[in-house]
C-alpha cells in the first residue's frame, strides 16, 4: 500500500508590478474571484474611527500605498477569497501609511525604497508585522495568520543575521500600531483603550 503524508509548504510570490522584464502581454487572462463582501464590524471600526487615515480608493488594480498622494489603493473587497484577507492586506497598507512625515515620520529614514533593498525590506517587515497585530487586535487573526507567518518569515529572512534591525523593525511596527490607537475618536474608545501586548503575542 501507498501512504500519503500530507504536509504544508510555502512558496514565495510577487505581485507582477514588483517584477522587471515580464512581458505581461504573455501571461493568460484569469477569471477573477468574486464572493459576497460581508463587512466586519470590528475590522471597520478601526478604520472608520481613525482621525486622520488616509483616503481609501477602492477597484484598483493591486493594494498600495501612495506616500506621494496619502492615500491605500485596494482591490474590491469582494475579489478576496474571504473577507479577513481583505481587512489583513488592507492593514498592512494603513501600517505603510503611518510612516507619512505628517504621522510617524518613519519613511523620512528611508532612503532606498527599490524593490527587495535593505529599506524597501525593513518597511515591509514593518508593515506586516503591523497588520498581523491589528488583526490580532480586531480577532480575524485566525484567519490570516498563516499568511502574515509566511510573509513575515520572507521578509526577516533578510535580517537574520542583524538581530539589532529585527528589534527595530518590531518597535517601529508596535509605534505605528499605537498610533493608529491613539487617532481613534472617542466615538472607538474600546480600540483606544486597546491594551498593548507585545507584538509576539499576535504573529
Amino acid at each position: 500500500s501507498i501512504d500519503h503524508i500530507p504536509f504544508l509548504r510555502y512558496y514565495t510570490v510577487f505581485n507582477l508590478k514588483q517584477t522587471e522584464g515580464i512581458d505581461e502581454s504573455k501571461i493568460p487572462a484569469t477569471e477573477a474571484h468574486d464572493h459576497e463582501f460581508d463587512p466586519i464590524g470590528n475590522a471597520e471600526e478601526l478604520i472608520e474611527f481613525w482621525s486622520d487615515s488616509p483616503e481609501i480608493r477602492l477597484d484598483q488594480s493591486h493594494a498600495f500605498y501612495s506616500p506621494t498622494g496619502d492615500y491605500v489603493g485596494m482591490p474590491n473587497p469582494r475579489t478576496f477569497f474571504r473577507d479577513e484577507q481583505y481587512y489583513s492586506t488592507l492593514y498592512h497598507e494603513l501600517i505603510h501609511s503611518t510612516g507619512h512625515i505628517n504621522r510617524t515620520g518613519r519613511h523620512e529614514k528611508l532612503s532606498d525604497h527599490k524593490f527587495g533593498s535593505r529599506d524597501y525590506s525593513q518597511e515591509e517587515l514593518v508593515a506586516e508585522l503591523g497588520a498581523a497585530y491589528l488583526c490580532y487586535m480586531t480577532g480575524i487573526q485566525n484567519a490570516t495568520i498563516d499568511n502574515s507567518a509566511a510573509y513575515i518569515k520572507t521578509w526577516i529572512g533578510k535580517f537574520k543575521e542583524d538581530k539589532k534591525m529585527l528589534l527595530i523593525t518590531s518597535s517601529q511596527a508596535q509605534k505605528a500600531v499605537d498610533y493608529i490607537l491613539e487617532h481613534q475618536s472617542h466615538s472607538n474608545q474600546a480600540a483606544s483603550r486597546a491594551s498593548v501586548r507585545p507584538m509576539a503575542e499576535a504573529v
